[in-house]
């Protein structure tokens, strides 16, 4: 997000390589700078930046404006999300970083109110809303490359996720440990926390976040760059920090990451970040809701929550192991689980096989292949018996063979909520009982449960803003529909299931002994509601913890005229 709170949908084609030219690569300044400045079409970043290595941008295009009346103009007012879209005055294409810093410069001049768009997930309306009059579009900065100056790779904030994979593995062998969507946007993804299927492995993107650059405003109105890192000796170092999990729309633009493991040494590019398991085994099973009793239905919860609670922490062989328990509503016709497991692990598949009868052990019900379960973005894959696959095709194909990743008609609303014990049986059972209901009925409405733990758990809850580092997996409730008149049902149902389930603590999952707030790459907007949180505990410490006070304190340094702002963005303090 910054704000990419939104990822736009797109193929996984927009490479930045050989084939097509390196049209936006990066210059290092230096000799080369003086070099560039002459040249038509290079305009220098250096003016206005602040951090320790500026860079050149090389611009594939002048920033274009798109307005009301030109045939573009609907397809650029919309994310992913068509409950949301807006009527600004202008969408801004921009290509560099230089270009990004004179849109935001026009718009405070302009008294104009900005949002910024990555790619287009954001859940709620943080991007297209009414009171937008400028959106910044990042989504032509898609460039990865590897910056030999910082000892980094270097990630535009417009690229996805698919993209970034590709590139990363297919030249370097390394990987960031993103998300699964192939679509969603960098730039939002980053500054909430990013969770992914390697996380038990290798922690949440943050942890391997080394910079950013991001476009502010100061206290004068002057837009400006500037570059943080997470040197603890680095000026801007507060900038890094509330950029590894504060979320989007909060201090400025984000215009480019740079990503290094913590305790790398020398240059070699793929000694910079971890390397994915050659090969992963892929597990789709499936239970069919006609045979489910509500005894089996908590018994399979509680196996779950069980097992990621005696699996909390890092060092041991299921590190390498990600399991999504897909809740379906009972119009769906099954229950579905998703597993992926490190194959390059001593007896890996045995170590599989022991997990899925844990999770069955008691059900009472067959397991049987997934035919149309769902995942946190739609239907998951269909086979039998565990498949041993090469790792980015794993990715690849969970990442694109759903149809929610490919159907940009849907509109959508999700709740969420962070757990660090097995859920109680009252709990269980008001799942159960909304799952089941007869007055609601869509096969997209599901509680999806995944894993978390292991190398996430292993930073403090203050290294980074990401809060939430003692989870052992984690809720999203979410319901998928195409029309606008299905709304009002859909709606109504994700937040009496919710409320429901989270009674005893006002509607929503307070931190206490079992649950530990909400993830804000899901954002709630009724978390801000005292109609819906009854709980007294502010949407702010839903989200964000103890950090939240540490993130005003940046706010007022990095944005003290507010002029970045959403329906949930990080107050000043006093506000």
């Amino acid at each position: 997000m910054t704000m990419t709170p939104a990822t736009t949908p797109g193929a996984g084609d927009r490479q930045e390589g050989p084939a097509n030219g390196w049209s936006r690569r990066r210059i290092v300044t230096g000799g080369a700078a003086l070099a560039a400045a002459t040249v038509p079409g290079v305009a220098a970043a250096v003016t206005g930046t602040t951090g320790a290595t500026a860079s050149v941008d090389v611009s594939p295009f002048t920033e274009v404006s798109v307005r009301p009346g030109d045939a573009r103009y609907p397809d650029l007012v919309r994310g992913m999300n068509q409950r949301w879209t807006a009527r600004p005055g202008a969408v801004r294409l921009v290509a560099t970083t230089d270009q990004v810093r004179n849109a935001v410069q026009q718009a405070v001049d302009a008294r104009s109110r900005v949002t910024v768009r990555g790619g287009g997930h954001c859940y709620e309306d943080f991007v297209f809303n009414s009171e937008v009059e400028t959106v910044i579009d990042l989504s032509e900065m898609t460039g990865v490359r590897y910056d030999p100056e910082r000892s980094a790779f270097e990630v535009e904030a417009g690229a996805i996720l698919m993209d970034v994979y590709e590139r990363l593995y297919r030249v370097w062998g390394v990987v960031v440990p993103g998300g699964v969507c192939y679509s969603v946007g960098v730039g939002g993804h980053v500054s909430g926390g990013g969770w992914g299927m390697l996380c038990r492995r290798h922690g949440l993107i943050v942890d391997h976040l080394h910079a950013v650059e991001v476009v502010v405003v100061d206290t004068h109105g002057r837009a400006r760059t500037v570059i943080a890192t997470s040197d603890d000796g680095d000026p801007n170092h507060e900038l890094w920090w509330a950029h590894t999990g504060g979320g989007g729309g909060n201090f400025g633009v984000v215009t480019r990451y740079w990503f290094r493991s913590r305790g790398t040494s020398g240059r070699a590019p793929g000694a910079q970040l971890p390397r994915p398991p050659a090969e992963v085994l892929l597990s789709a099973v499936s239970w069919p809701w006609e045979a489910v009793t509500e005894q089996a239905f908590t018994r399979l919860v509680r196996n779950y929550g069980d097992w990621h609670e005696a699996h909390t922490t890092a060092g041991g062989p299921y590190d390498g192991l990600a399991a999504n328990l897909s809740l379906n509503h009972r119009s769906n016709g099954q229950i579905g689980l998703l597993t992926q497991m490190d194959a390059t692990v001593p007896g890996a598949e045995g170590l599989l096989d022991d997990f899925l009868r844990a999770v069955s052990d008691g059900v009472g019900v067959p397991r049987g292949p997934v035919t149309s379960a769902m995942g946190e973005h739609g239907p998951m894959p269909e086979f039998s018996t565990p498949q041993r696959l090469p790792w980015l095709q794993a990715t690849r194909y969970l990442g694109v063979t759903n149809q929610v990743l490919v159907d940009p008609t849907l509109r959508g609303d999700h709740k969420s909520a962070y757990l660090r014990r097995s859920m109680p049986e009252r709990q269980i059972a008001t799942i159960y009982r909304h799952l089941t209901r007869t007055d609601f009925a869509n096969p997209s409405a599901m509680v999806l449960l995944s894993s978390y733990g292991a190398a996430v758990n292993a930073p403090s809850r203050t290294a980074t803003s990401s809060v939430h580092r003692d989870s052992a997996f984690k809720l999203l409730y979410q319901t998928y529909w195409h029309s606008a008149g299905a709304d009002a049902a859909n709606i109504a149902w994700l937040r009496e299931i919710y409320e429901a389930v989270y009674a005893d603590t006002g509607g929503v999952p307070v931190s206490g002994e079992v649950t530990d707030g909400c993830y804000v790459n899901y954002p709630d907007i009724d978390l801000s509601d005292p109609r819906r949180n009854r709980s007294g505990v502010p949407w702010t410490t839903l989200y964000y913890g103890e950090n939240y006070p540490r993130l005003q304190r940046v706010k007022a340094a990095w944005d003290p005229r507010d002029f970045f702002r959403h329906s949930q963005s990080i107050r000043l303090p006093g506000r």
